[in-house]
């Protein structure tokens, strides 16, 4: 199949400056956005905003019934993609003391969501003035998803999925904000990006009593502390080494004198894995060896395992559009290797319904402060509103070249 026109140098160079164009809105967008943060499943007033800022340039956005979050299709014919931005914020107190920093306390964009919302704004803004400028309009549509609770486990992308709206949608792709590549660079991956992630909660239980006395009652505490201490490590030795299971504890709680043993304590943490195929037996051995562990205790334990998401599998010819796009917008060595993250991500589910692909988008100032995700004072670079918004752009302009099964044409 010949390339379209949309997807020429020139073409492109005019994408990236309707981009320029939008940018002070974008700007404006992102900092409304984040000054009004949202967790998973209570993102009403983010979902009427984005709505708002849609229906202004003539876009007719579909809210998600019965929850939160919404879609929108740009342009007419069938659909040729689907674009993901996540909405949700984390239970987490801001600490950048900037001028438009979170107005809801212990709530912080401190994941880069606000970013990618922002993105997926553009994306919309962008495709609807180039839609209006051209005669014949883009040729075809795609669908743009402002997707709730991505923080959540098992993740709202599976009420997405649940409500239809990937039904129509012959790929998918996504980002994510990226403190550790410099701004004005994406990285890619062929393959999983992401690993599985899983919450796993444990209860022990006993008798409880003196400390003078343990041997007249079960040790809830140090059941608690063998468990936390040996279960990773069993569990390493009894899965494949190169799938790299993790398994790390957040939480531990138990008693509340120096002298009491007490009856009850919890142990609470995730569990990651590299591969998909590792993951549902490393889950099918927990149970197994935190019984093992509880037993010489003589305290009953209870698991729950709570699976997450698996990885975000990148596929071959999506993951190499975006590699393209990325080099013909931002320039020839914009584009670099993403190491595979530990983080999980439920885009994934996307990604087991439909080929698709993630990029990692940077938003570290080259020679400034060092962050990390899901910290208070995480502030990204803002200029990587612009460099997302015209990756994803162009990623958009491609598909509808190709249209809704065709291959992939080259940028020039």
């Amino acid at each position: 199949m010949s390339s379209s026109p949309v997807t020429t140098d020139e073409a492109l160079h005019g994408a990236a400056a309707v981009v320029e164009d939008l940018e002070p809105r974008l700007l404006a967008m992102r900092r409304e956005i984040h000054s009004h943060p949202e967790l998973s499943w209570q993102e009403v007033e983010t979902t009427n905003r984005i709505a708002a800022w849609l229906r202004e340039v003539g876009l007719e956005p579909q809210m998600l019934p019965e929850t939160t979050g919404l879609f929108v299709d740009v342009g007419d014919g069938p659909l040729v993609a689907g674009f993901r931005g996540d909405i949700d914020a984390l239970p987490v107190t801001e600490l950048t003391d900037l001028d438009y920093a979170s107005q809801h306390p212990d709530v912080a964009h401190a994941c880069g969501h606000d970013i990618h919302t922002t993105v997926m704004l553009g994306l919309a803004l962008s495709l609807q003035r180039l839609h209006d400028e051209r005669p014949h309009g883009l040729g075809g549509s795609v669908r743009i998803i402002f997707q709730p609770a991505e923080e959540t486990m098992p993740g709202g992308a599976l009420e997405v999925i649940r409500r239809g709206v990937l039904e129509p949608v012959p790929r998918v792709f996504a980002l994510h904000a990226d403190p550790r590549i410099d701004v004005e660079t994406i990285g890619t991956r062929i393959g999983a990006i992401t690993s599985a992630a899983d919450v796993v909660r444990i209860e022990v239980t006993g008798r409880g009593g003196h400390t003078s006395r343990p041997h007249l009652t079960e040790d809830v505490v140090s059941a608690l502390a063998h468990i936390a201490t040996t279960a990773p490590s069993v569990l390493s030795r009894r899965v494949d080494v190169r799938s790299a299971v993790s398994l790390v504890w957040g939480q531990i709680q138990a008693g509340s004198a120096h002298n009491a043993i007490p009856s009850t304590g919890t142990l609470v943490g995730t569990m990651r894995v590299l591969d998909a195929e590792a993951w549902r037996g490393a889950g099918e051995l927990l149970e197994e060896i935190i019984g093992q562990c509880a037993a010489p205790f003589g305290v009953d334990v209870a698991l729950e395992h709570v699976r997450g998401v698996p990885p975000v599998n990148n596929a071959e010819a999506e993951t190499m559009l975006l590699e393209e796009c990325g080099r013909a917008m931002l320039g020839a060595d914009a584009v670099e290797l993403a190491p595979q993250s530990m983080g999980g991500e439920d885009f994934a589910w996307m990604t087991q319904e439909r080929p698709g692909a993630m990029f990692r988008l940077g938003t570290r100032t080259p020679g400034g402060e060092d962050f990390d995700l899901h910290r208070g004072d995480y502030a990204p670079d803002e200029r990587a509103l612009a460099v997302g918004t015209k990756v994803m752009v162009a990623a958009a302009l491609r598909c509808l070249a190709a249209g809704p099964s065709g291959a992939f044409g080259r940028t020039s």
